[in-house]
This record gives structure tokens, sequence and C-alpha cells, in this order.
């Protein structure tokens, strides 16, 4: 059977001569007419050890970040390659072209991204009906955010609308407050707003878990861009609140790591390599000042196997991938994978 992670090596190079973005979308839609034909197999066959966290057990410790498959629409293909969880949008209560293109560039001097796309998605319905014929082992997280025109004043409202819509099929949600890419939105991460947000979210989870007699847990995802007073009054607020996990990190909108390229210029958020070591700052200060029963999920420039090892020793439980994969394909699963094996 076809090993994707031993093609991907000869398929990049074609790939990386289209845009970006037609690119990505290309190999999404090959990647499930592989699947649906059973020529996906596993990128990694060694033993893998479940992880228990969020209430939830996990397959492996390794997902899918958020922003790879925005619509849901290939949850059972990223199964197939060894994602413990996959984590699909970000949605929107409607759908959303996102901003103009072009919106995603690769820097491949500095393995890594930058994207401007603004929460483009079909909406939360449209992806919630596909989540509800999935048939897969991994834990499957839907990404919540509000639309573009939604004033941050009601915000709110459309987290709750979200919250709502995907708790029949979520196994968690994960709310998105720190993506660059979506005017003001980063404001929502101040402390005062921070409370009131989460505060109108764990209302609503109590209520929907009374209803539905399960009840699913709610993470935040941070930014890298945080100053260290900003990080403890945020983790302040989440152990007030009980937050049930915090992912670290989004992309930043810092071009230190990459003055002087052609492509430093470009609005959106940066993600790949040049996030890699302020990332783990980010989930080491978390680790240190949130409360022991509130996980961190790590994310941000895990290009092999021991970037995310170093994430799991700084505290993380779980860690995601999204811009190595771009770069090192799905051979970089099977990296991921043994490397925590191996460091177990």
């Amino acid at each position: 059977m076809p090993d994707l992670a031993a093609f991907y090596p000869i398929l990049k190079p074609w790939l990386f001569r289209l845009d970006a973005e037609k690119a990505h979308t290309l190999t999404v839609k090959m990647m499930t007419l592989a699947h649906k034909i059973g020529l996906l197999q596993p990128a990694y066959r060694g033993e893998q050890k479940p992880v228990t966290c969020l209430g939830l057990r996990f397959p492996n410790a390794l997902g899918l970040a958020a922003g790879m498959d925005k619509s849901a629409s290939a949850v059972e293909a990223w199964g197939s390659l060894g994602f413990g969880f996959v984590e699909v949008g970000t949605l929107t209560p409607r759908p959303q072209p996102g901003n103009p293109k072009p919106r995603l560039f690769r820097l491949p001097e500095h393995r890594a991204l930058i994207n401007r796309m603004g929460f483009n998605n079909p909406g939360i319905h449209s992806a919630v009906d596909r989540l509800k014929k999935r048939s897969t082992k991994a834990v499957v997280g839907v990404n919540i955010g509000k639309n573009f025109d939604t004033p941050n004043e009601a915000a709110v409202n459309d987290y709750l609308y979200c919250l709502k819509v995907a708790w029949p099929v979520a196994d968690y949600v994960a709310v998105n407050i720190s993506s660059p890419n979506t005017k003001g939105l980063r404001d929502l991460q101040g402390e005062e707003s921070m409370r009131q947000l989460l505060g109108a979210l764990k209302t609503e989870q109590s209520k929907l878990t009374s209803e539905h007699g399960k009840r699913i847990p709610i993470v935040v995802k941070i930014a890298p861009d945080l100053e260290e007073l900003h990080i403890q009054a945020l983790a302040r607020v989440f152990n007030e609140m009980a937050v049930d996990g915090v992912i670290a990190t989004n992309t930043t909108i810092s071009r230190e790591a990459v003055k002087g390229h052609l492509l430093e210029n470009e609005a959106g958020g940066l993600s790949g390599a040049p996030v890699t070591a302020r990332s783990t700052e980010v989930i080491r200060a978390f680790r240190e000042l949130l409360a022991p029963q509130i996980p961190v999920i790590g994310v941000g420039g895990i290009m092999c196997g021991q970037d995310a090892v170093e994430k799991l020793r700084a505290g993380a439980s779980l860690v995601q991938i999204y811009s190595g994969l771009v770069y090192a394909g799905p051979g970089l699963i099977g990296d991921v994978l043994a490397s925590i094996a191996k460091s177990a």
C-alpha cells in the first residue's frame, strides 16, 4: 500500500511551485480521496501511549492544529494518518470568505508561513453537519470564533451561538481569541474582556451539560505575543474561572526572526520555526502559573519530533502541528510519535 509520508518529498517541489493556498486545498483533496479509496496508512506503526486529558482519552498526544481543516472535510483522513486528535475550524456563526487573496505565503528559508486568512469557513452549521457523520477514533475539537463584522462588544453572542451548535458533535471546544487576522479579536485577551467572555461560556457550559447529559470541555487559545504581566493576568483569570484547558500558542505578529525577508512586511500571523522557542516559553510560563488540573496544549513551530518533546517537557500535556506538515509532510507525524515514545 502506498505510503503518503514516502511520497511527499516527491510531491513537495511540485506543490511549492503552486500558490500556497491552492497547494493546501489540493493536498487536502488528494488526501481525502486517498483515504476514501483505502490508500492512506498510519505514518507511525510503533506502540502508542494513550493520554487522558480534559476528561477525554486521546489515542496519542499528537493533534492537528486548527486552520488546516477549516471545514471539517477530512477528519477521517487525518485520523487515518495517525493523529490522536483533530481540531477543525476556526468556525463562525455565519459563513464568510475571509480576507482577500493572496493571503497565505511561504518563507522556505525560515521554514515559516505567514497567513492572513481571516477565518474563511463555511459556517458552524455546515461543519457540524459533516461531523455528525464522522467515523474516526481520533478526538475531535471544534475551534470557534466571531464573524469579522461582529463588534467586540457583541462577540460573546457569536461564541455562545457556536458553542451551542457544536455541542452535540464536539469532544472539546476551543475558543479562538488570539488570531491576528480578525480586526480587534486579540483585544478579547484583555483581563476583564476574558473574564466576561469566559463567565458567559462557563454559564452556558453548565446549562448545556444539564440539557444534553454530557459535558464538553472548553479550552482557550492564546497568542505568543504576551508580556509577562499579561500572562500572569490571564493565568489568574483562567484559574478563577476554572477553564478546562489552554492552547499555547497561535501565530505571532512579530517579524524579528524574519527581518530582511522579501515577505517581512506582509500582514498576518507568522508560524513555523520562528515561533518554536517563544511558544515553548509561553507553555512553560502558563504551566507554572495554572492550577495543576488545567492542562496546556502546546502548538507553535513543531518542525521535528524533538520540538514536540521539548514542549511536553515544558509542561504541555498534548501537542499540535500545522506549519511543520507543510515543510515535512506526513513523515512529521511519525517523527513526533516516535520521539514521544522514545522519551517516555
